[in-house]
Formats: structure tokens, C-alpha cells, sequence
């Protein structure tokens, strides 16, 4: 039975959650002592991932616990924070972050945006079987396993998730058939192995100017898109009156409820399309049209994108992008409370191909940016739009500038159009490798 946590009221950890923001915000803006030295070496946004990260290892706050009723059964319990800040914080976010975009600017990153997601794809096709053929010389038991408990059947769940997203994970799951009581193991091997590298990437954040030093990259789109927002933003600065908040909010979460609206008829009727396509395998490849989430997101930053050739945008000026900030380290506290740190020493064989599949993923990205001569940017990207999906990457390009959020959103949603076919190549090798 999992431990039941010092704070178990969604009201009261998040009250925790906002106090550890506080703390990091306050910390981060002193000037002289201690903390701009370290500051300079750990990002804040990564702190905003850690700290709560470092509560759940505590037993201070978890995403979820297990107790016992009175007549012996066992009752499963979790936090709704993660559920919300996804599902309205993160499209209201992005909705603000989008309001001054510009889309011609965008477009102007270049080529080097899609070849490093590519890359990215392409790092967790072929890491997986790689990962498999260097551990099963030390360790056969940890890759073996057959009929519905096969791990390379499993893994094939890692290869949906780290391409595409959850729906995709979920059609890996039904096309190889892997035990749903082994799953759960997967499932915790995809939290700790993404996470940690999300960490890393964060780190490497605050480190980008080496970084693009030392690739040699050219960052002059990408600044050229931050100065164009900031000028735009400096030009119509305010002091934000009350209607001026107001208004956002509307902007921001009426575009959320229309999103959800609207996810609510389209996830149904892509449903009912994609199950009436006779091929299985056709069927499975277009899964994520029936996720809610898909089409939330999808939704909310085309009407962003749609509002930023309007008045509305002007709004950034009352410090639109502001509020969507605050939305995204929100997010990104409740993403962390959902790592336990203690859990990378459990079942350590897949955690080891879950590293293993992931440095192959990174090292590949990194070749590639320095052969291309592409910024840090592109690489975070390239692999969170892989990666962490829609949730994860427009944090990571915000991280960057709020005005490069919606980049990491469009590459996202490439990555859950090709999901389920790449993550299907890729069990393909992991099948060959694994009996090989």
C-alpha cells in the first residue's frame, strides 16, 4: 500500500505548491548572497519542477495513495491539481502566450525547427532497439519475457508515449497486446526516465549560451522572433486596469470552455470514424483523434493564433503572457509532485533500458544540432514535442521566451499525428532485437 501523505486536500497542497513558487520567485529576484550564484547554475523553472518533486519523496504531498475502508478493502486516492492545471490552466496559457504572436516570424524559424523534431523521432525509433541489444548482453531477464509479457511488447507502450502521447501510448497498448497488470511498470518507467531528461533540459536552459557556443548555432530567427514581441509588447505597455484583467480572463477561459465544447463533440465522433475503419492497423494509427486532449489543444491555439490577427492582442501589453506564465509554473509544480525520487531504485532493469533508449534519443539530437549548427532551442524542442507532447513542450519553449510557447505546441501535434505509426516501426525493431 502506498503511503498515505502529510496533505491530502487538493486545497492545501496547492496553497503548499504556491508558497514553494513564491519562495523560488523571491529567492530568484535577490541580487547579492547566495542565491544569484545559485541561481546562475540551477534555473528557477527547474526548481519549480524539483521542489515539489522533493515533497512527494518526503511523503509531504502525492499524486496518489492508497488506504483501507473499514471493511478491509483497498481505496485508491489522487489529487485533481495535475488534471486541472492541464486541462485549463495549460490551454489558457497557451491561448495568452499566443495573443502576440507572430506567425510570419514563426514560419521564419526554418527548417531546422522540423529536422530536429524529426531527429528526435527518429532517436526514439531506433533507441529503443539499440537499448535492448547493449542490455540483453548483460542482463537477457530484464529484455525477455514472451507471449503478453514480452517486454519488448511493453516497451512498445514507452515508444507511443515518447513519440506521441497518451493515445498513442493506450493504441500501442491494444495493438501488441501487453499484460495490463505488467503496465503499470511501464507507466513508471515513462513518469521517471521523461521527467528526469525534462529536468536536464530545464538545467540546460539556463545554460543555453554555452550551449549555442559550443554547437555553433546560428540563434539569429529565433531572436529575431523575441525582439519583434518584445518591441510589439514595449510598444503597447499599460498599467493594467481592472477591466483590462477581466478581459483577459474572458479571453483566456472563455477560449478554454469553447475549446472544451468542442473537444466534447469532436473526440466522440472521431471515434465513431476511426472504429468504423477496417483495418486494424489503419484504425490504430489515427487513435489520437479520438483524445479530448488532442483536440483541446488543438482547438485552444487555433483560436489563439485566429485572435492574434485581431485587437486582442494588444492585450499582451496588460501583461497577457504575464498571467500565462504564472499558469505554466503552476503546471509545472503539479508535474513535478508527480515524481517520487525514491522510485528511480525500484525496478531498476527498466529504468537502465528506459536511460539507455533515452541517451541514445539525446545523444542523437545533439549530433545532429551540431553537424546543422541548430540553437538549444530546436534540440529542447525537437525532443519535448516528442517527448513530453503538448503538455511538456510549450513549458520548455516558454522557458525559452512566452512568445515561442505556440512552436512547441504545433510540434507537438505533429508528434501525435505520427505517433502510432513511428512507435509501430519502432516494435517492429524492438521485436527483431529482442529475439535476435
Amino acid at each position: 500500500m502506498e503511503k498515505v501523505p502529510l496533505f491530502t486536500d487538493d486545497t492545501i497542497v496547492f496553497g503548499v505548491l504556491m508558497l514553494a513558487l513564491g519562495f523560488i520567485f523571491y529567492t530568484e529576484s535577490i541580487k547579492t548572497g547566495f542565491w544569484p550564484k545559485f541561481y546562475k547554475i540551477v534555473p528557477g523553472l527547474f526548481m519549480a519542477y524539483m521542489v515539489p518533486a522533493l515533497f512527494t519523496t518526503i511523503g509531504l504531498i502525492a499524486p496518489e495513495w492508497e488506504t483501507i475502508d473499514a471493511s478491509g478493502n483497498i481505496v485508491e486516492h489522487s489529487t485533481n491539481l495535475y488534471y486541472v492545471s492541464s486541462r485549463y490552466l495549460l490551454p489558457a496559457a497557451l491561448v495568452l502566450m499566443t495573443l502576440s504572436i507572430d506567425l510570419k516570424a514563426v514560419f521564419n524559424l526554418g527548417w531546422k525547427a522540423l529536422i530536429m523534431f524529426f531527429t528526435g523521432t527518429i532517436g526514439i525509433v531506433i533507441g529503443g532497439p539499440i537499448a535492448i541489444l547493449l542490455i540483453s548482453t548483460v542482463s537477457p531477464e530484464t529484455v525477455g519475457g514472451v507471449g503478453p509479457d514480452a517486454v519488448w511488447r511493453g516497451l512498445s507502450t514507452l515508444a507511443g508515449s515518447w513519440i506521441g502521447g497518451g493515445a498513442n501510448q493506450t493504441a500501442m497498448l491494444e495493438i501488441y497486446g501487453y499484460n495490463q497488470k505488467l503496465y503499470g511498470g511501464m507507466v513508471f518507467v515513462d513518469i521517471v526516465v521523461a521527467n528526469i531528461w525534462m529536468a536536464l533540459l530545464l538545467i540546460g536552459i539556463g545554460k543555453r549560451k554555452r550551449i549555442n557556443k559550443w554547437l555553433g548555432a546560428d540563434t539569429s530567427s529565433i531572436e529575431a522572433l523575441k525582439e519583434k514581441v518584445s518591441a510589439f509588447t514595449n510598444k503597447i505597455k499599460r498599467n493594467p486596469s481592472l477591466t483590462d484583467l477581466m478581459i483577459i480572463a474572458a479571453i483566456a477561459f472563455g477560449t478554454v470552455s469553447i475549446a472544451h465544447l468542442s473537444s466534447g463533440f469532436l473526440a466522440p465522433f472521431f471515434e465513431g470514424v476511426v472504429e468504423n475503419i477496417e483495418s486494424p492497423t489503419t484504425r490504430n494509427i489515427f487513435t489520437f483523434l479520438e483524445s479530448k486532449f488532442f483536440w483541446m489543444i488543438s482547438i485552444a491555439t487555433i483560436i489563439a493564433i485566429l485572435l492574434s490577427f485581431t485587437k486582442a492582442k494588444n492585450y499582451e501589453g496588460a501583461g497577457a503572457s504575464k498571467f500565462g506564465s504564472v499558469f505554466i509554473y503552476i503546471l509545472v509544480a503539479s508535474i513535478g509532485m508527480k515524481m517520487d525520487l525514491t522510485l528511480i531504485f525500484e525496478n531498476t532493469g527498466l529504468i537502465v533500458i528506459g536511460v539507455v533508449w533515452m541517451t541514445i534519443h539525446a545523444g542523437l539530437l545533439i549530433l545532429i544540432a551540431k553537424l546543422i549548427k541548430a540553437p538549444y532551442f530546436f534540440l529542447a524542442i525537437g525532443s519535448q514535442a516528442n517527448v513530453g507532447g503538448a503538455a511538456s513542450a510549450p513549458i520548455v519553449a516558454a522557458a525559452f521566451h512566452p512568445s515561442l510557447a505556440t512552436v512547441g505546441v504545433l510540434l507537438a501535434v505533429v508528434g501525435y499525428a505520427i505517433g502510432t505509426v513511428a512507435a509501430i516501426l519502432c516494435t517492429i525493431l524492438l521485436e527483431l532485437a529482442a529475439v535476435s
